[in-house]
């Protein structure tokens, strides 16, 4: 069963004083995203859940394969114009969406040298002006001792940077991906299990603060502060049978974006499917209309 909230509708008093619904709205646009854990292993999964979920647009991390190895036809046949920035084994990320792509940017700025493919960007036209959706695949960091956690902050300040760039436009922006960062204690099943972990350290928590104080809306935690909304169960020790699960998938949105949200949900039952990935999908409503 999937976890979804929304807002209330508000009801319209009819002549006769009668409560009435009020008319049907025009359907939102549909944002999610993925950590499919390996595009080859799981395209029958996300064939499967573009079906179920009917999303407009997707953000995909650790795809796992090269450009020229990419489902294209599959996905092409469902209606969806591909974003692509892959990588033989490691990382991967891509942008599903219904409608065309006014701009395509691979890589996160601030560092030339890096070459994991972690970072693409997309813009589309809306009849509420540009939307900008950022597909991101944020660094683990464990273990903490070595190179990696440094690596995961730095990479979390040149987000940080980017982002600040990005929210000067005043535009529609959508933050969706892995981000490898449990914001908070009520994020994890186990809190004082995780506090040495690069997930959760201070200072990883600390960054992620500083991300969306400068004005990031957590559309999930927008909606519901409930205990128990995870993203994320391993694969080791019966994790996902025994409910020991993580929220490090997010969905993050400007203020201009924030002001369209109409509801959030977690698909926590793909996580039950056969050969799941470790991580299932996440989705925002937004009212905007494709151009």
């Amino acid at each position: 069963m999937s976890v979804v909230w929304g807002f209330s509708a508000f009801r319209e008093r009819g002549k006769c004083g009668m409560l009435a619904l009020p008319r049907k709205p025009r359907p939102p646009m549909r944002i999610a995203t993925w950590n499919v854990n390996s595009l080859k292993q799981r395209i029958d999964s996300l064939v499967a859940w573009l079906a179920e979920r009917q999303p407009d647009i997707v953000c995909l991390q650790e795809t796992k394969c090269v450009d020229d190895a990419f489902p294209r036809a599959q996905l092409e046949g469902l209606g969806y114009n591909l974003a692509i920035h892959g990588q033989k084994t490691y990382n991967g990320v891509a942008i599903l969406s219904k409608s065309r792509f006014d701009e395509v940017t691979p890589g996160l700025p601030g560092d030339d040298s890096d070459d994991h493919a972690r970072f693409i960007e997309a813009s589309i036209s809306t009849k509420q002006g540009s939307l900008r959706v950022a597909s991101i695949y944020l660094p683990n960091g464990n273990p903490v001792a070595s190179e990696k956690y440094p690596y995961k902050l730095r990479w979390m300040d040149r987000l940080s940077h980017y982002v600040d760039d990005r929210l000067k436009f005043e535009e529609q922006f959508v933050l969706a991906g892995d981000f490898n960062v449990i914001p908070a204690p009520a994020d994890v099943y186990n809190p004082p299990a995780w506090i040495d972990d690069a997930l959760f350290r201070p200072q990883t928590r600390e960054k992620f603060r500083a991300l969306t104080n400068l004005g990031l809306t957590d559309a999930v935690r927008a909606i519901s502060d409930a205990p128990g909304l995870y993203t994320f169960w391993d694969y080791q020790a019966g994790a996902w049978q025994r409910n020991k699960g993580l929220r490090i998938d997010h969905v993050l949105l400007s203020p201009q974006a924030a002001d369209r949200l109409v509801s959030a949900g977690i698909d926590k039952h793909v996580r039950g499917w056969e050969k799941p990935s470790d991580h299932v999908p996440v989705y925002v409503d937004l009212d905007v209309a494709p151009a």
